[in-house]
């Protein structure tokens, strides 16, 4: 199905993460001259969020991670961004978003604004020492925060903190991770791989504490003083929150979209609203809520495509995940919540190949480990496509 996009006002697209560049640059591929808005909370550099979990172990600050400045993309891409801007307010009926009391016509809304962190509930008087890194400009005052210091305590041991955990011991910092979990990277990996994992982190000095929840965490002296709901306290000079992402939902909610675990969109990225679509960290497609880069892509490729005239639904193949952690990496096919079957498991050391399979034999999903990560594309070979 094609049809001839509305020239009269821009294409609106809020965020400037991987999701809302992506998008632009492969509308730019099929229309070279569609008006469009870039509107971001930010300052709009490009940059790829996956090297914020490498930027200490390369020795990189923010400004070496962004790769352009919002006006560089402005002219690489042909399009007006307005940085350092929120938008406050959605109304659909009239194809109008708000700046405060600035309304801003589109012809059609893309949200791209991502996941938030969560927020540690924890008592005590060291709130201002406990950092999300989510984006650059998070990193950036994570970064200057930790100059001089040497000793970081990392609350959670999911992707995010196994990547950092790895990330800043290679960087010099004495490293403890705090996860109420029975291992490591508990929802992507089974156990065996999950302890090889940790115990390569553990060979470079990572200390994990899991079971226990940090409760409080208080300025005491020149430190910071962890406490553990076990009774445990550890000394520590900085502390980072890695205990997961949720899908930014509350404009879309006040827009009166339809949201569940993300904002609810048909295989088009289509919302509730005919003419707003969302992709990346914030939707939910067909039940999938994807915090990963390859169905980001995917979903890019698909959109640029519907919003410049031919209607095209994204489709999703294997798409397996990399864990970060070079001391023993880690490639994933996640299996989906509520599959039937087992895991097989063969471990030599720091090696392992875990595959998960149903009791016809099929695969339903992998986790691989160390030198065994080189299986995966035999592997990918035998998943079905997530959403074909």
């Amino acid at each position: 199905m094609s049809s001839t996009p509305d020239m009269t006002q821009p294409i609106v697209v809020i965020g400037s993460g991987l999701a809302g560049y992506n998008l632009v640059k492969e509308c730019r591929k099929l229309n070279p001259d569609q008006s469009i808005l870039m509107i971001t909370a930010d300052d709009g550099r490009n940059y790829s969020k996956p090297m914020l979990s490498t930027g200490f172990g390369k020795n990189k600050t923010a400004d070496e991670l962004a790769m352009s400045t919002a006006a560089d993309m402005a002219e690489q891409l042909n399009i007006v961004i307005r940085t350092h801007t929120r938008v406050t307010n959605i109304d659909a009926a009239s194809k109008t978003v708000f700046v405060g009391e600035e309304p801003i016509a589109y012809s059609k809304l893309v949200l791209a604004w991502g996941a938030e962190a969560l927020s540690p509930r924890i008592e005590g008087d060291a709130e201002d020492h406990i950092y999300s890194i989510n984006d650059l400009q998070d990193y950036a005052q994570f970064r200057a925060a930790a100059e001089g210091k040497k000793r970081v305590l990392i609350m959670g041991a999911g992707l995010i903190g196994a990547e950092f955990a790895n990330d800043m011991v290679s960087g010099g910092f004495d490293v403890d991770v705090v996860a109420p979990c029975d291992h490591i990277l508990p929802s992507l990996l089974p156990e065996e791989a999950a302890n090889a994992v940790q115990q390569g982190l553990e060979g470079l000095g990572v200390r994990f504490h899991l079971g226990p929840l940090v409760t409080r965490i208080s300025k005491e002296n020149d430190a910071l003083v962890a406490y553990l709901s076990n009774g445990q306290t550890i000394e520590t000079d900085l502390v980072v929150s890695a205990i997961g992402l949720r899908p930014r939902l509350d404009l879309a909610v006040k827009a009166g979209l339809q949201v569940s675990h993300g904002i609810v969109v048909n295989r088009e990225l289509q919302t509730s609203e005919a003419d707003i679509y969302a992709l990346g960290d914030c939707a939910e497609v067909e039940g999938h809520v994807l915090l990963y880069v390859l169905p980001l892509m995917a979903s890019a490729r698909a959109l640029a495509k519907t919003l410049t005239g031919t209607t095209t639904p994204v489709s999703y193949g294997v798409m397996p995940v990399t864990v970060k952690t070079p001391v023993v990496p880690v490639a994933v096919a996640p299996v989906a919540a509520n599959s039937d079957g087992n895991w097989s498991i063969d471990a030599q050391g720091s090696d392992v190949q875990a595959e998960f399979r149903n009791s016809e034999g099929k695969l339903l999903g992998y986790a691989l480990t160390g030198a065994k990560v080189m299986n995966k594309v035999a592997l990918n070979k035998e998943l079905a496509p997530l959403m074909p």
